[in-house]
């Protein structure tokens, strides 16, 4: 971070702490809040909204249903979420995917400023945000994630961490802590923070979480139905022998720790500032993609996703990564005519993972460096009658390079300004709600003479809007309507690259005369909720007229770029064509009897998309049709439950991939709060409780890293 930067961001905390102040108490945007104790309110949004008043769909992950879902990594812990799947690339590196849109078409946050690591860029790189220290995580679609980026036609994902307070702990000094053992994976987690009153306002903050697993037990074969066949046709022993390999995921240990300390003051009037820095390690290996026959070359369209050009072997790969990030938060109360609040949120992060030899971790193979700089300012508007809404600006610049054997992209800078916009206007039965922002986005890319790329340069301007409309049918029963515009400024990647990926096992071809990927949405809702019993319908539709994707294409245009020579992987080259991506999300929640002191409750969540590139066909990783429905009782100090996943079978496929067998997950849990204490608990959890092999449509590496089998799980949680 540059002098000037931090100037100018000190500066600004400065002026807003600074800034006139009302004499009542503001809710910080990082605490749980519900309404009147029924519905939780969506801090994302920015402008406090129940979940079932946003134009558009959401789900909200807190409480004791968090500590059931939490994995060692953000993509398994919201894996089970409305519209929500998996790049399940393993323990050690599983990003979510939103609606079947993955990498940039998403926003991955800690309290509304992004992850800054190399999640979007590979599979095969974990996301740099620790879901053990999570308190609660919003999924946002709609209007609201116009907030966050242009880029999140798929939605947000808000991991609400609670790093800065924004209150004085009660009492003077909270603790929290918990410690889980899984049987899968021999996993071994504790995570622990605490908030200390220093007197005059200032509370002092630290974390720390420490894990570490073996390799993944699996519920059966490794490899999928189509790799074993060719393992079994092979005339090499060694090749046959893979098609009985089974139980342990090979190469899938992982151990992670961070730990964050911090300052914050809080004024008596609601306003705040405060800061942390934090840093974070993470070593996992990545699953092996076995080569289960000896000729590809020439398979074109057909062959395998995932599938290497003709080599022997599979190398085992670790990746060793480290982060060193820093966070500002001020809140400055206003309480003036236009101006309710005025918010500053800002991060730096300075990241680097090396992929090597998972024998010898001294042999580096390659190199991932990147650093950057997030800020946003938000203006909460003092609701005026009717009308409310925030307005706001944002920066965000990020530097990368990579270095070694398996350089696929030269150095890139990328800055981008933006300024964006959500009102809403309260009509009682009518609700209406409007949505914008403008990004600007220039990207540059170095001269390269390892891969023979010039000097690039380009910028975009992009504009995204949204408006929309809810009426009220009923007492508590709302539907919903909302039109989107989208644009999107494409990445360094889908311009740039221009070379061997190993961790996609592609040669990847950019093209930096890409323009903006545009679109228009309409996305229709409907929540209605009464005594005992909630529902909530989504259904969504979106056309691109310049969709960005990438392709397997015969080798010719991948040779040409990598100076003549033989491809290591098949060719795989990006392009821009129409597409479109329909689907629906709808739950369902109930209570339906009064047994033994508790109360029954039921649930059930239906999802599904469809996208096809037009002349092309199915757009790849799109997840099936899925089922998942619940049982609960819940008592006073006691809550059973017992659930079951049915995946449909994926058989509508793009050409480079294979199908996806239908498979059915049953777990059940058990929650107790010790005698005399509500601060206290224990969680036992069975997940596929009859170890199934569970393969998930969207993940690259399905066919080799099938999903955890039988889990049994013991979390021990106390708050002090």
């Amino acid at each position: 971070m540059t002098l000037s930067v931090r100037t100018t961001l000190l500066a600004s905390a400065t002026l807003l702490f600074a800034a006139p102040q009302g004499a009542f108490a503001q809710r910080g945007p990082g605490d749980p809040v519900t309404n009147g104790g029924q519905e939780e309110i969506v801090v994302t949004a920015l402008i406090p909204r129940s979940h079932t008043d946003i134009l558009g769909g959401t789900s909200v992950l807190s409480g004791e249903e968090l500590t059931r879902s939490i994995r060692s990594n953000i993509g398994d812990t919201l894996a089970q979420q409305p519209g929500v799947s998996s790049t399940s690339f393993g323990p050690g590196a599983s990003r979510p995917i939103l609606r079947g849109f993955a990498g940039d078409r998403i926003r991955l946050l800690t309290d509304g400023i992004g992850s800054f690591d190399a999640s979007a860029t590979s599979v095969d790189h974990a996301v740099a945000i620790n879901p053990l220290l999570a308190e609660r995580i919003e999924v946002l679609h709609g209007p609201a994630a116009l907030l966050y980026g242009s880029s999140a036609v798929g939605g947000v994902v808000n991991i609400i961490d609670g790093r800065i307070p924004s209150r004085l702990p009660e009492g003077g000094f909270d603790l929290a802590a918990n410690g889980t053992f899984g049987s899968a994976a021999r996993e071994r987690s504790v995570a622990g923070k605490t908030e200390i009153a220093l007197g005059g306002g200032f509370v002092f903050h630290a974390d720390g979480t420490y894990l570490k697993t073996r390799d993944l037990r699996t519920g059966g074969a490794i490899l999928g139905a189509t790799q074993r066949a060719e393992a079994r046709a092979s005339d090499e022993q060694d090749i046959r022998d893979l098609a009985d390999l089974s139980g342990r995921l090979p190469n899938s240990a992982m151990e992670n720790w961070n730990y964050t300390g911090g300052l914050t003051f809080i004024a008596d009037n609601g306003g705040s500032i405060g800061f942390s820095v934090g840093k974070l390690h993470s070593s996992y290996g990545v699953p092996i993609r076995y080569i289960t026959s000896e000729d590809h070359e020439d398979e074109g369209d057909g062959a395998s996703e995932g599938e290497g050009h003709s080599h022997e072997g599979a190398e085992e790969v670790a990746i060793v990564m480290s982060q060193t990030r820093a966070d500002l938060r001020a809140v400055a109360p206003v309480n003036g005519g236009f101006l309710d609040q005025i918010r500053l949120r800002a991060g730096w992060a300075d990241y680097e993972h090396a992929e090597v030899s998972a024998d010898d971790r001294s042999d580096v193979h390659t190199r991932f460096f990147a650093q950057g700089l997030e800020a946003r300012l938000d203006l909460i508007q003092t609701r005026r009658g009717a009308w409310d809404g925030a307005i706001g600006g944002q920066l965000l610049q990020r530097s990368s390079r990579i270095e070694g054997e398996e350089k696929f992209l030269p150095r890139t800078d990328s800055t981008t300004y933006g300024l964006f916009t959500l009102q809403s206007l309260d009509l009682g039965d009518v609700r209406l709600e409007a949505g914008g922002r403008f990004e600007h986005n220039d990207i540059e890319a170095a001269a390269d003479d390892v891969l023979g790329s010039p000097d690039y340069k380009r910028s975009f301007d992009t504009f995204s809007g949204s408006l929309g409309a809810s009426y009220r049918l009923a007492t508590n029963w709302r539907v919903g309507l909302n039109l989107s515009r989208s644009e999107r400024a494409p990445t360094a990647d889908e311009l740039f690259a221009r070379g061997n990926h190993a961790g996609t096992q592609a040669f990847e071809l950019g093209d930096p005369t890409f323009r903006a990927e545009r679109g228009w949405g309409v996305e229709a809702t409907l929540h209605g909720s009464g005594p005992g019993y909630h529902v909530s319908l989504t259904g969504f539709y979106n056309r691109f007229n310049s969709f960005i994707f990438d392709r397997i294409v015969d080798d010719a245009a991948c040779q040409a770029a990598n100076g003549g020579a033989e491809l290591e992987f098949p060719c795989f080259q990006f392009s821009q064509a129409p597409a479109r991506y329909l689907g629906f999300e709808a739950q369902a929640d109930a209570h339906v009897a009064s047994v033994g002191g508790g109360e029954i409750h039921i649930d059930g969540m239906v999802d599904y998309v469809r996208a096809t590139v037009t002349g092309y066909g199915p757009a790849p990783r799109i997840p099936p049709l899925r089922v998942l429905g619940g049982l609960s009782w819940e008592g006073q100090s006691l809550t059973a439950r017992v659930e079951a996943e049915h995946d449909f079978a994926q058989d509508r496929v793009a050409g480079v991939e294979t199908t996806t067998p239908s498979f059915t997950l049953v777990n059940a849990s058990l929650a107790w709060k010790l005698p005399g204490s509500t601060r206290t608990s224990l969680l036992l959890s069975g997940n596929n409780l009859f170890d199934v092999v569970a393969r998930r449509h969207a993940s690259v590496l399905k066919d080799y890293a099938p999903l955890a089998g039988r889990d049994i799980r013991l979390t021990l949680s106390v708050k002090i």
